[in-house]
């Protein structure tokens, strides 16, 4: 409530597939906090999407939050999914959660590691499927802030406003501050 009250416009509440306490969380943030969107994080899987659209669902501003891994790593050893059918998958993943609520965003996980033509491509086809926010995403905490503010402006330069671009970074190596940072110059 204090997130919303400070002026917070999304809260990312949670993971609701991850379990019963994690749905219940999601729900009742849902359910109780008004003034700011409420979002839950999905895998670009069918059940988790329902799953998650049910936990956001009392929210006045529901979001849900699909992501799909694009770096060539996560596609060939995690997912072992070729680049067409991740294309593929993360437009259906997004046009999907649109039948649940109008507010969807994407991520595409591992951004930093992802070729970026292709990244762009996955990008620009998640917008088409509707989807109002892009989160790039430094998922492994790999990037490095002049390599990841490069990326940001390209994918700026790519898609223009049509879409809102957020980004995620982790601190493994202790740049997560200096990369934001980077992001928004």
């Amino acid at each position: 409530r204090q997130l919303a009250r400070l002026g917070v416009d999304v809260i990312e509440a949670g993971f609701p597939i991850a379990s019963k306490g994690d749905f219940n969380a999601v729900h009742k943030v849902a359910s109780s906090v008004k003034g700011a969107s409420i979002c839950g994080l999905a895998r670009s899987i069918k059940s988790d999407i329902e799953v998650c659209a049910e936990a956001v669902k009392p929210a006045r501003s529901p979001r849900i939050h699909v992501f799909l891994a694009t770096s060539k790593i996560h596609m060939q050893y995690k997912l072992k999914k070729a680049e067409s059918e991740i294309l593929k998958l993360a437009a259906w993943a997004v046009g999907y959660a649109r039948n649940f609520c109008d507010d969807v965003e994407f991520s595409p996980e591992d951004a930093s590691r992802s070729d970026r033509d292709f990244l762009c491509k996955v990008i620009e086809s998640v917008i088409k499927a509707g989807a109002k926010t892009v989160n790039i995403p430094d998922t492994v905490g790999y990037a490095m802030p002049d390599e990841f503010g490069r990326t940001i402006k390209a994918i700026k330069e790519r898609i223009g406003d049509r879409a809102v671009i957020s980004v995620h970074c982790h601190n493994d190596l202790g740049l997560a501050v200096a990369n934001s940072l980077s992001a928004i110059i």
